[in-house]
């Protein structure tokens, strides 16, 4: 019976909406998280009468035909880009992007990598680098004897010393924007690698191309919706059950197929 296995399909693909949604519920204070969409489609359909089929001597065509389905499979789970609010934090290391821009870091194998997450750091050797340590690109080196830096809103890095007045210019930060940003492959930690979906990385300053500029003291929140999250979480709840009383109902049937004497 073609109905346990499709049921079973409608069950699995509800458990993968229903794990995509925990994910999003247990990222809703991390800095710069986007949610996830567990998108799905048909499985491939069994043809017992093609629409338009002849039916009969006289040339009648069949209007419909009959197309059985055989059940659902995972299509994707799609990044919903979309800008989380800023929070202050008045930390001069904090920068929140407001724009669609990446922030590019380092890795230690010295392959490239791109985050949200503005909540930069200060190595021991002054240079700025993720909570992680990883360096952000380009370099910028902060003296030990500066008495705190100011970042502009095109990523100007500046320091200001006891001794002089005026700022010292230390660098400035670039963003990275992709064709489809969907396409980054996501590795944990708030890092994303550039994949042939997404396209390579277009690196330009702050404020330009449309990647947006810099909030300095601002950390950007999830945007994970709590309340549309519940909502699809009890929606995707009933959605199993109700795949599995197909699967009862289908064995139902069968047992009373066996009891036929």
């Amino acid at each position: 019976m073609r109905a346990l296995k499709i049921a079973a399909t409608g069950m699995t693909a509800q458990q993968m909406r229903v794990e995509t949604i925990s994910q999003n519920l247990a990222n809703m204070s991390t800095t710069g998280y986007n949610a996830r969409r567990a998108e799905f489609a048909d499985l491939h359909y069994q043809q017992y009468a093609r629409a338009g089929a002849v039916s009969a001597s006289d040339g009648t065509v069949l209007p419909t035909g009959v197309q059985l389905g055989l059940g659902v499979r995972p299509a994707a789970v799609s990044v919903q880009l979309e800008q989380g609010a800023l929070s202050a934090t008045r930390s001069d290391l904090d920068v929140a992007i407001d724009g669609k821009g990446y922030l590019e870091v380092t890795l230690p194998s010295g392959q490239p990598a791109y985050t949200r997450d503005g909540g930069l750091k200060r190595s021991a050797e002054g240079l700025i680098v993720t909570s992680d340590g990883f360096p952000v690109v380009p370099d910028i080196v902060i003296p030990q004897d500066a008495r705190s830096i100011s970042i502009n809103a095109d990523g100007e890095v500046y320091a200001y010393f006891n001794d002089t007045v005026e700022a010292q210019l230390l660098g400035q930060f670039t963003l990275a924007g992709f064709t489809n940003a969907k396409g980054l492959e996501a590795m944990g930690s708030n890092l994303f690698l550039e994949t042939e979906a997404s396209g390579p990385a277009i690196t330009s300053a702050p404020g330009q191309d449309g990647l947006g500029i810099l909030r300095q003291g601002y950390l950007e929140d999830s945007s994970v919706d709590a309340v549309r999250e519940i909502s699809e979480l009890i929606e995707a709840q009933r959605g199993y059950e109700l795949n599995a009383k197909v699967i009862s109902a289908a064995d139902q049937m069968l047992g009373a197929t066996t009891q036929v004497r």
